[in-house]
């Protein structure tokens, strides 16, 4: 279904896309930031932190690592400023980096089982699928973000893969 170098590319993507938005919500105020703009988590730093808290869970099943404190609910206060938001999705994308670099064609196949804590039941579905999941939530929010931002005036990088810088 993929391969590490799928893993690789989707970590170096997710790691680019994720710098262009520390680069610029820097630059923007906190108001800007966190006015509710009628996204599914709000406002920006609301999904920006969501986005974060749901990385820090699925790695932290596929590494073995800490996983997020806050609940699902509490995911849109993981980081009480965009500073430390900053900080904390840099070393979150280092670590999924980190992750994928490791990552070997057998760790893909068979199924993975998990506790969902949202939906208070066990889960297993294909390892394959939740690897990918992982990716595809990021890249959802980051479109919700990426809407946001640009409805605010911003010019936020390029999404495209094919355009992500070698």
């Amino acid at each position: 279904m993929i391969t590490p170098a799928y893993c690789q590319t989707m970590a170096r993507y997710n790691a680019w896309q994720n710098d262009g938005l520390r680069k610029m919500i820097g630059g923007m105020t906190t108001q800007e930031l966190t006015k509710d703009r009628g996204a599914f988590f709000g406002s920006i730093f609301a999904t920006l932190n969501h986005l974060l808290w749901g990385d820090t869970l699925w790695i932290s099943r596929f590494d073995g690592g800490q996983g997020p404190d806050p609940s699902i609910k509490d995911s849109v206060k993981m980081t009480p400023t965009p500073a430390v938001w900053a900080a904390e999705r840099f070393r979150m994308d280092a670590r999924i980096s980190l992750w994928a670099a490791s990552v070997s064609a057998i760790d893909l196949v068979g199924d993975f089982t998990w506790y969902s804590a949202a939906l208070k039941r066990e889960f297993t579905k294909p390892r394959a699928l939740c690897v990918m999941q992982m990716f595809n939530h990021q890249t959802h929010h980051r479109g919700q973000i990426h809407a946001m931002l640009t409805a605010l005036g911003q010019r936020p990088n390029d999404t495209d893969l094919p355009f992500m810088p070698e």
